[in-house]
């Protein structure tokens, strides 16, 4: 059984929960997230769920529509293609299409073998990655949602796999720009919601990070800026990773100013 699977659905649930109380207007509401709409965030995560999941259930037809998609979204933008992918669907009609196919899609992922390698626009990956990657996506363009709607996210121990992620992606903040990491990752002690305490890296008194694994999430998805954290960075290594840190693909990718991501 595959626990970031049901971890997965367990972040999405609680998402649905918020949005399924909201006005059919509050859908096309701008965000803090660069003017996203919620029917933009339910877009972006309904299609690349779609695609994770087509990567295992038909591994041809998934590298045949990224082809396409790829190119679409080089001629337009990827907002538009990903609206006109849903086929113009919004509102509530769009959570129930997208609360639906996440459902159906967790149950298949916690049967999977986790180390089964799984087609994606970067290199392939093992399926335990893929289903924590759609985790950390939904928990992070949540972030926008509970923020519009005025509502304080409670955390649980489904973040592990985020600052897990978070981690392993210290030297990749660094490639995606092109550079160099200026030194060893630096030692990682979280708190977690539970109170257990998690550990990552070498431990260290002159290069770390400590605090809430929440805010350490917060910060390598860039919903927040280190500056609106309780997180204690000590060390020139660890100062400079937290001020870019960047656990998504893509190109390179600037966290927001300080004060500009908040709970209205």
């Amino acid at each position: 059984m595959l626990q970031e699977a049901l971890d997965f659905k367990t972040e999405s649930d609680v998402l649905y929960a918020l949005m399924r109380e909201m006005d059919e207007a509050a859908f096309d509401a701008p965000t803090q997230f660069k003017g996203w709409t919620l029917n933009n965030v339910l877009e972006h995560l309904h299609m690349w769920n779609w695609a994770a999941n087509e990567s295992y259930v038909d591994e041809d037809n998934f590298a045949a529509w990224l082809s396409e998609a790829m190119t679409a979204i080089g001629q337009s933008s990827m907002r538009a293609y990903e609206a006109d992918w849903n086929g113009g669907v919004k509102g509530r009609d769009l959570l129930e299409k997208w609360h639906d196919f996440y459902s159906d899609m967790a149950a298949r992922f916690v049967e999977i073998d986790p180390k089964k390698r799984l087609k994606w626009a970067g290199p392939d990956m093992s399926a335990r990655s893929s289903i924590s990657a759609r985790l950390m996506e939904t928990w992070a363009h949540g972030q926008e949602v509970f923020d519009q709607l005025g509502a304080v996210r409670d955390n649980k121990d489904t973040i592990r796999s985020i600052a897990v992620l978070g981690t392993n992606t210290f030297g990749w903040t660094y490639a995606t720009r092109g550079e160099t990491p200026p030194g060893p990752m630096p030692f990682v002690k979280l708190t977690a919601p539970s109170g257990d305490v998690w550990e990552f890296g070498a431990a260290s008194d002159d290069e770390r990070i400590e605090g809430a694994a929440a805010d350490f999430c917060q910060v390598v998805t860039q919903v927040r800026n280190i500056a609106d954290t309780d997180l204690t960075v000590t060390g020139a290594v660890a100062t400079d990773w937290m001020s870019k840190a960047q656990c998504f693909a893509g190109a390179p990718e600037t966290p927001p100013p300080p004060g500009t991501r908040f709970t209205k």
